[in-house]
C-alpha cells in the first residue's frame, strides 16, 4: 500500500477495531451489572418477548395462589365452626340420653332440656358465625363459591354450588322439646353433619395440593426464565478483562498508526 499523507489507511483499521472492542466492552459490562444476558429487546427480541410473557405467567400465577389461599381461609374457617359444631353434638347426645332416663314433667328433664337447646342455639350461632370475606359455607348461596386454581378461564374449584342449599342441623336452634330431644335425632345429625365436613376436609387437601403444584410451576418457569436470560457472570468477568486489554492495545496501535505521517516528515529531511 503507498504512503500517504491524505489518507491513513492504518488509523481507519485501527479505529474501527477499537470501536468494534469499546462495543463488546459495553455490551459485556452491561451483562455483569445487570446479571442478564438479555435485558432488553435490543439485546434478543425473540428471547426478551418469550421472557416478557413468561414473567406476565409468574404473575397471574401470584393472583391464582392468593385465590387458592382465600378458598383456604374459607373451608379452614367452616371447619374450625365445624369442631364446635360437632363438641355441641355429642354433649347433646349425652343429655339427649339424660332426659329419655328422666322423669316426664320433672326438674331434671326441664334442666337437661334447657342444656340441651342452649347446646342447639351455639350450634346455630356457629352455623352463621363461619363466614371469612364473605363467604359462609354453611349458608345458602347466591352464586356458586369457587376459587382459580390456573390462569385459563375454566380452571376453577367449587367450594360450594348454590343448588348445595343451607346446611341444617335438625337439633339446632328453637326449642326442642323432649320428643325431638333423643338420642337417635342427635346421631342423625351428627352423621350427617360430619359427613360434609369430611367433604369439606378433602377440599382443603385438594387446595394445598393444588397451591404445591403451583408453586412448583412457578419455580420452573422462574429457571426457564433464568436459562434464557440470565449472564454467565464467571465467563462475562474472564471477557471483560480480556476486552479491557484489547481496548488498551487498540489505542496504542491508534496511536501507532496516527503517527505514520510525521515518520512521511523524515524522508524529506536533508
Amino acid at each position: 500500500m503507498a504512503n500517504s499523507i491524505n489518507t491513513n489507511a492504518g488509523a481507519l483499521v485501527a479505529l474501527q477495531n477499537l470501536n468494534n472492542t469499546s462495543r463488546d466492552l459495553s455490551v459485556t459490562q452491561n451483562r455483569v451489572n445487570t446479571g442478564m444476558k438479555v435485558s432488553s429487546a435490543k439485546d434478543n427480541g425473540a428471547i426478551f418477548a418469550i421472557a416478557t410473557n413468561q414473567r406476565a405467567e409468574m404473575g397471574a400465577l401470584d393472583a391464582v395462589k392468593q385465590s387458592m389461599q382465600r378458598g383456604q381461609s374459607i373451608v379452614d374457617v367452616a371447619l374450625a365452626a365445624g369442631e364446635t359444631i360437632t363438641k355441641a353434638l355429642e354433649e347433646q347426645k349425652s343429655l339427649a340420653v339424660a332426659i329419655e332416663s328422666s322423669v316426664a314433667g320433672s326438674a331434671a328433664e326441664t334442666a337437661y332440656l334447657a342444656d340441651f337447646n342452649a347446646l342447639g342455639n351455639e350450634i346455630t350461632k356457629a352455623l352463621a358465625g363461619a363466614t371469612f370475606d364473605g363467604v359462609n359455607l354453611y349458608a345458602l348461596q347466591t352464586v356458586d363459591a369457587e376459587v382459580k386454581t390456573g390462569t385459563g378461564s375454566t380452571d376453577k374449584f367449587v367450594l360450594k354450588t348454590v343448588a348445595a342449599g343451607a346446611t341444617t342441623v335438625a337439633t339446632a336452634g328453637g326449642a326442642v322439646a323432649r320428643a325431638g330431644a333423643t338420642a337417635t335425632a342427635v346421631d342423625t345429625a351428627l352423621k350427617a353433619f360430619t359427613a360434609e365436613l369430611g367433604a369439606l376436609g378433602t377440599k382443603s387437601k385438594s387446595l394445598e395440593r393444588s397451591l404445591t403444584f403451583t408453586g412448583k410451576i412457578q419455580d420452573s418457569i422462574e429457571v426457564g426464565i433464568g436459562n434464557l436470560v440470565d449472564a454467565d457472570l464467571a465467563k462475562e468477568s474472564a471477557k471483560l478483562t480480556a476486552l479491557q486489554t484489547k481496548q488498551q492495545l487498540g489505542v496504542q496501535a491508534l496511536g501507532i498508526a496516527n503517527q505514520s505521517s510525521s515518520v512521511l516528515l523524515g524522508l524529506f529531511r536533508g
